[in-house]
């Protein structure tokens, strides 16, 4: 275990998340995200009776269909279990990610188009777990068939959409430094 022993606990909650990618026969990726939040007790619930152990008081489900350039081309959410009748209502606003490329900035403008009352928390927790996969989906890939990096997108060249997601990657480090030399913002 990476962490320190607990002190004797009971489990309350689990959320689940879980993402897959796929190559698609046309040459685009989808990327799958499966969130699920169970409790270990039963509790009431207005629109749904009552919620037993184990069973589900939130499903969602998304899906994006991004092209070799991290482009967004379709986005489909579904919301098998929520705890309010109105929740699956939401789901056609996740269309709302078709056009976003996933590259710096991304975050912020999901939550521009998604945030507060304009998405669904759970739903919108779960697109950054599907960008995320979608890079460790289409990366090795394109690498393996000697594209390390995408082609660059028409009439101009842009960043890796790797540089600056993180702090290994920051383009004054070493990463930057040796795997993309001139986004290398460093002093050499």
């Amino acid at each position: 275990m990476a962490l320190s022993p607990p002190q004797e606990r009971e489990p309350i909650h689990t959320r689940t998340i879980t993402c897959q990618g796929y190559r698609r026969t046309d040459r685009l990726w989808d990327v799958e995200g499966h969130l699920t939040d169970v409790k270990s007790y039963s509790f009431k619930n207005n629109d749904r009776g009552e919620i037993t152990p184990g069973t589900p008081i939130h499903e969602m489900w998304l899906r994006i269909t991004v092209d070799d350039h991290f482009t967004i081309i379709d986005a489909e959410a579904s919301t098998v279990h929520g705890p309010f009748n109105v929740c699956g209502a939401i789901n056609p606003a996740y269309k709302q990610l078709i056009g976003l490329r996933i590259t710096s900035g991304f975050t912020r403008q999901v939550k521009e188009r998604l945030g507060g009352v304009h998405g669904c928390t759970h739903l919108t927790e779960l697109v950054g777990s599907v960008a995320t996969a979608a890079f460790q989906t289409i990366f090795p890939i394109l690498a393996r068939l000697g594209e390390d990096e995408p082609p660059p997108q028409p009439k101009t060249k842009r960043p890796p959409p790797l540089l600056n997601t993180c702090h290994a990657l920051a383009s004054d480090g070493a990463i930057a430094e040796e795997h993309w030399p001139d986004y290398y913002t460093g002093s050499r």
